[in-house]
């Protein structure tokens, strides 16, 4: 039995991995479009890999990756959800809300959605007080997520990824911050808004 929380929104179910997942997890990993803003496709063993550490850190941490699922839809679209870093910069140790999603799945809003249930989820379950959440300085659409959901940035705490070589193209990275009381406001003006 999987120790892996469940979370849902209107439309979609954040849940524990399946085996089924692995074969749409590696299209995605291996799709270009999807990749762009990454150190590069990954081959089926490398996909496998990172899924057998995505679901590792439930039992680490008791949160992680969560692979989604579209309510009364499609069974497996990606993932997004809660991770610690294993590299070192300024601003670790810490935890970070990220998402990856099939190319398919890309405008729907999908991954706003679960980042936020994501992220409610670090600050009132898990008593974090911020998530962070970083991206090449190029990939306009994880920022466009990451304002939408109301993280900001100091262009003072962008960072080389220290990962990358120093020539690499996307080696500049920005960072958002979001703090407990940062999702409160937010969540006041999105429920003003409706």
């Amino acid at each position: 039995m999987s120790n892996t929380p469940v979370l849902k929104t209107q439309r979609l179910i954040l849940r524990a991995w399946r085996p089924e997942d692995r074969e749409p997890f590696a299209a995605i990993n291996s799709d270009p479009e999807v990749t762009a803003f990454l150190p590069g496709a990954m081959s089926r063993s490398e996909s496998d890999a990172l899924a057998d550490s995505i679901e590792a850190r439930f039992g680490e941490h008791g949160f992680g990756l969560w692979a989604i699922e579209v309510a009364g839809g499609l069974p497996f679209v990606g993932f997004v959800g809660l991770n610690v870093p294993r590299f070192t910069a300024p601003f670790t140790p810490c935890v970070e809300v990220g998402w990856r999603l099939a190319r398919d799945s890309w405008g729907h809003g999908y991954a706003t959605e679960g980042a936020r249930v994501a992220v409610r989820f670090g600050f009132e379950e898990c008593g974090l007080d911020e998530i962070v959440a970083f991206t090449a300085a190029q990939n306009r659409r994880s920022r466009a997520v990451m304002e939408r959901i109301g993280m900001t940035r100091n262009p003072e705490d962008d960072f080389d990824h220290p990962s990358l070589p120093a020539n690499h193209p996307l080696r500049r990275h920005v960072l958002y911050r979001l703090g407990l009381a940062g999702m409160s406001q937010t969540r006041a003006e999105k429920t003003a808004d409706d």
